[in-house]
Parts: C-alpha cells; sequence; structure tokens
C-alpha cells in the first residue's frame, strides 16, 4: 500500500524519478515492440537529428548555396535546389505531389510504415540503415531493379547532393526499414536533448 501511493500520490522527487523511470521501461519495452508489430517495422517511431530534410536555411546554407534574405516558401526552394531535381527528370510540380513536399524538421517525430520495396515510389520518404547505428531518414529520387532485387538512390531536400561516399547511392533492399506515413513536429527534442544531455556518457546523435 504505501509504495502504491508512493507510486501515484507522492510529489516527492523520487516518486518522479521512478514514474519517468517505468515510463520509459513501459515503452520502450512493451508499446514500442507492440507498435512495431502494427506497423510492420522495427522502426515504428524515429525521431528526425538533422536539418537535411528541411527546406528553410541552415547557417545560412540551403541545398549547399549561401543565401541571404531567404524566406520559406516552395517557390524560393525551388529556385535554389529545384534545378538539382530537374536535371534528374523531376519537376517542380511532380515533386508538390511528393509526400512531405514541405520537407520536415530536427525534432519532428516521423511514423514510419513497413512496406514492400515493390510498393515505394520515386519522392517517398524513406527510413534505411546506413553505415551507422541510427537510420537515415531521406526522399527516394530513383528506383531500379537488378535481378529480381530492388535498388534506391536517395536525397536529403536540404543537401545539395546525394551524400559522397554513402550507402544511399544504392540502397538494397534488406536494408529498408519502412516508410515514412506521419509528421509528429517537435515532440523529437524529448529524444534529441537527452541524448545530447549524456553525450560525455558516450552517447552520440548521428546526423
Amino acid at each position: 500500500m504505501k509504495a502504491w501511493h508512493f507510486f501515484w500520490h507522492s510529489d516527492s522527487a523520487w516518486s518522479w524519478i521512478v514514474n519517468i523511470m517505468v515510463a520509459f521501461v513501459l515503452i520502450k519495452y512493451m508499446i514500442y515492440p507492440l507498435l512495431g508489430l502494427i506497423m510492420g517495422t522495427g522502426f515504428p517511431i524515429v525521431a528526425v537529428v538533422s536539418e537535411s530534410m528541411e527546406h528553410g536555411l541552415h547557417n545560412g546554407v540551403i541545398c549547399g548555396q549561401q543565401v541571404v534574405g531567404f524566406k520559406d516558401s516552395e517557390d524560393n526552394f525551388w529556385k535554389i535546389c529545384g534545378g538539382w531535381y530537374e536535371n534528374k527528370g523531376i519537376t517542380q510540380t511532380q515533386f508538390r505531389d511528393f509526400p512531405f513536399n514541405k520537407g520536415f524538421y530536427k525534432g519532428d517525430i516521423i511514423i514510419v510504415w513497413g512496406t514492400k520495396p515493390k510498393n515505394l515510389e520515386m519522392g517517398d520518404v524513406l527510413i534505411f540503415q546506413g553505415h551507422k547505428p541510427q537510420p537515415l531518414i531521406h526522399r527516394i529520387i530513383d528506383k531500379e531493379q537488378l535481378n529480381g532485387k530492388y535498388y534506391f538512390y536517395t536525397k536529403g531536400d536540404h543537401n545539395s547532393d546525394i551524400l559522397p561516399n554513402s550507402i544511399e547511392s544504392k540502397i538494397p533492399e534488406e536494408k529498408l526499414l519502412g516508410e515514412g506515413v506521419l509528421r509528429v513536429p517537435y515532440l523529437g527534442w524529448v529524444k534529441i536533448l537527452f541524448v545530447e544531455a549524456v553525450r560525455p556518457l558516450g552517447i552520440n546523435i548521428v546526423k
């Protein structure tokens, strides 16, 4: 009875700490795996930890270009970044019909749906395993099938090009973790701030 009162009714600092720890265990070992089973992927929810899909300036730069007086809008994004896509045969009209056509931001959460490689199309947002522990979240700009196996090419909307010397220049289907289907703003900052706080203990954020 004392333990029950301590857990549910006490306002002490220790009670709050215990509540947070219990919530963490429930989310990590019960809720998250259950969501993964429902969504068909081991990563049903991912936090965006880099600026690579943003459509605004980061340190005064967008798509590799230093820009002064940039206002965040669809047309302004296309004026700076659209040439790269047009060279790949992707028009602004096509891009407008892509999922997350206005990008998303560091600190957002993306809900992920497990899907078959054959169902993924150009413009979809792909979550895939790169060469580092945390997955990458970029947009499909091409897809091919070789010997019955699918390969994907992706690019971050904010980036000037496909990342050099990276897996995203030819992603095999076994590296796919799912497709981004829904954006929840800001909630990912909980994870980001926590990881930043414990970084000296050896936990790193991969961008």
